[in-house]
């Protein structure tokens, strides 16, 4: 648990509608009541506390959501929404009843008891239910603030799944039967199995194994609520998928994988990888005519009444070429440390191995490789090798050169030169350019100075020539 209390402000600066956070106590288990304290200026807090956080709840069953509130002045309304329901509002900033909903039109009533505490009862639960739901008060002076975290709901169907097949038989099959959901009840709960009708008072695991016949009709449901059983399954038409050959699987290999059912009439069968359909022949036969590794992975065989049974194809193949990462990247100084990483996909997993170029002998062994003092003398060209029980590869090379301090000096005096060299014909042309400016402006001035002196001279040859 934890408590947090935030100071109180000037009632002064507080509008008559703002919320003031004064305190909140929230305990960790996820499905515990959890409060909020709310208030407006130095009045006394007003608390809603839910009873759960969290209710997991059978689908066409009823669940009560319960809640203890307090205000300080008389509630003109009270109701509980759900904000996953705000699309049907008139304005989605403003929540409205559950009540007036058409999705839960004759299934909500709201109890209240006792005064402060007020429950939520949905009746036929749907998994359309499953949702977060909140309580929601308004005084002349206070309204309660919608946006704090409520009691969330999740509605399950129990479904029966067949996760093995045992045995198949002329008249018979054997078969271990899952009884899942999605969520639990409160409380532990055991478990009541169902056979054609007949409760099987020494089954009470989610777990069930046993012969079946053909015709047989299998339900199951939680002790308590054996009311609201899962749908019936018939196990004697349970499909069965097999590989062959049986044992290890290496790529390259062909492999033939069959999915049947032991069913008359038959019963028509879909192979699965994922979501991908394989196709079959019409006897359920898929082949790999040369398996790869992209093959490996869950199998599921379904029948038209969507029983299904699982297999796992584990297909062994040689490490892919290992590929090497160095860390720190860059240069590497003198004295460093350096670590470098192999990775290959291979199955089974790979061993790895370091080996430096012109030297046979082996470096290290494993997935890491840790110089913790480079010197010069591990300059080099480095690679790993992956091997396990289906072949061996190795990466390309990876060169790895130290710089010394002296190389590091050496370096920046190269940077330093190769910039003033860079920097000199700019600084050359700038200086060019600042002498060429005042003498173009002289060469200028003598010219326009010949020009008047030309055009005062013709002037005045022309005015002599009319005196004559």
């Amino acid at each position: 648990m934890f408590i947090l209390y935030l100071s109180k402000a000037n009632k002064s600066t507080i509008s008559p509608n703002s919320l003031l956070l004064c305190g909140a106590a929230v305990k960790s288990s996820s499905n515990k009541s959890v409060s909020y304290i709310l208030g407006v200026g130095d009045q006394t807090c007003n608390t809603v506390t839910y009873t759960n956080r969290s209710i997991c709840a059978l689908k066409g069953s009823s669940v009560d959501i319960s809640c203890i509130y307090s205000h300080t002045h008389p509630a003109v309304s009270k109701f509980w929404f759900s904000p996953e329901r705000s699309h049907q509002w008139q304005h989605r900033s403003h929540p409205e009843d559950l009540r007036t909903d058409s999705h839960y039109a004759g299934r909500v009533e709201v109890i209240e008891t006792e005064r402060g505490r007020s429950t939520l009862r949905i009746r036929d639960l749907t998994e359309r239910d499953s949702a977060e739901y909140h309580f929601k008060f308004k005084s002349q002076s206070f309204e309660w603030k919608s946006s704090l975290p409520g009691t969330t709901l999740s509605v399950t169907a129990l479904q029966v799944k067949v996760s093995r097949i045992i045995s198949v038989q002329q008249t018979q099959t054997e078969a271990e039967l899952k009884c899942q959901s999605s969520c639990s009840p409160a409380g532990r709960l055991s478990y009541v199995w169902f056979r054609n009708g007949q409760k099987k008072t020494t089954q009470q695991t989610s777990a069930y194994t046993d012969y079946f016949n053909p015709g047989d009709i299998i339900s199951c449901a939680f002790s308590g609520y054996e009311d609201y059983r899962s749908p019936s399954v018939y196990p004697s038409k349970l499909p069965s998928v097999s590989v062959s050959p049986s044992g290890e699987i290496v790529e390259g290999s062909s492999v033939t994988l069959t999915c049947r059912t032991h069913a008359n009439p038959a019963a028509k069968n879909t192979l699965y990888k994922g979501n991908q359909i394989l196709p079959l022949t019409p006897e359920g036969i898929y082949n790999f005519t040369s398996i790869s590794s992209e093959d490996r992975g869950i199998y599921d065989c379904k029948t038209e009444d969507q029983l299904s049974v699982s297999l796992f194809i584990d297909v062994q193949y040689a490490p892919k070429i290992p590929s090497v990462s160095v860390s720190p990247s860059g240069e590497l100084v003198e004295g460093s440390s350096v670590t470098l990483t192999c990775s290959s996909d291979a199955n089974p997993a790979a061993n790895y191995t370091w080996y430096k170029e012109d030297d046979d002998s082996a470096k290290a062994s494993g997935q890491n490789f840790i110089i913790t003092d480079f010197r010069p003398e591990h300059s080099g060209s480095y690679y790993c090798e992956a091997q396990n029980t289906r072949g061996r590869r190795s990466s390309t090379s990876h060169h790895l050169t130290v710089v010394t301090g002296e190389s590091i000096i050496i370096q920046n005096i190269i940077r330093l030169t190769l910039v003033v060299l860079m920097l000199t014909p700019l600084l050359l042309v700038i200086l060019w350019m600042s002498k060429k400016k005042p003498w173009s402006s002289t060469a200028e001035s003598n010219e326009l100075m010949e020009t008047m002196e030309m055009q005062s001279n013709h002037k005045q040859d022309s005015a002599d020539g009319n005196r004559k």
